[in-house]
């Protein structure tokens, strides 16, 4: 049985983007205070997928 994560790491950003993991600290850090400031929780250095998905492969600029 083949698990997918819902949410991405740092190591996840930084790979799929080819960028060092301090960027990928920057991206996420961007992506949830979009989240938060649509009223969304969000976790630390962690990214929902499906987010990540939409700001970067379908793009789509809004939240909620």
């Amino acid at each position: 049985m083949t698990k997918t994560n819902y949410m991405m790491t740092v190591d996840d950003v930084a790979e799929e983007l080819g960028v060092s993991k301090q960027k990928g600290y920057r991206i996420i850090r961007q992506l949830n205070k979009e989240l938060e400031d649509a009223g969304y929780m969000t976790v630390q250095a962690k990214v929902p997928r499906t987010y990540w998905c939409e700001r970067f492969y379908s793009g789509k600029r809004n939240v909620g």
